[in-house]
């Protein structure tokens, strides 16, 4: 069975540093390019970061640049996501997407991140 599931996010002061995690199963997750997406209410989604498969590429939104790090461990399965300095305006479901050439994207259920005072 293909899972993504995400942990980690909750509310966070502005400022402060929250760690998502995304765990797969049931597909070769070293195939597969990974990404961190974010939806806030009433605004579109938007890519956040992406990693390639072996992990050597990454890249950000320009609103992210500097405060995240998106990570991953084909060991493992997993990917991450470092959050740092982080912004009323990161508030959102951030979702865990898996992404390979011919094949249709796979996706998580998404974590709750609040950034408030």
């Amino acid at each position: 069975q293909v899972q993504l599931v995400e942990s980690g996010g909750g509310l966070v002061q502005p400022g402060g540093s929250l760690r998502l995690s995304c765990a797969a199963s049931g597909f070769t997750f070293s195939s597969y390019q990974m990404s961190w997406h974010r939806q806030a209410p009433g605004k579109e989604r938007e890519l956040v970061a992406s990693i390639s498969s072996a992990g050597g590429v990454r890249n950000y939104a320009d609103s992210v640049k500097g405060r995240f790090t998106i990570s991953r461990d084909n060991s493992k399965n997993t990917v991450t996501l470092q959050m740092n300095s982080l912004k009323p305006e990161d508030t959102a479901v951030y979702v865990c997407y898996a992404r390979r050439p011919g094949r249709s994207d796979l996706r998580g259920q998404g974590t709750q991140v609040t950034v408030s005072s």
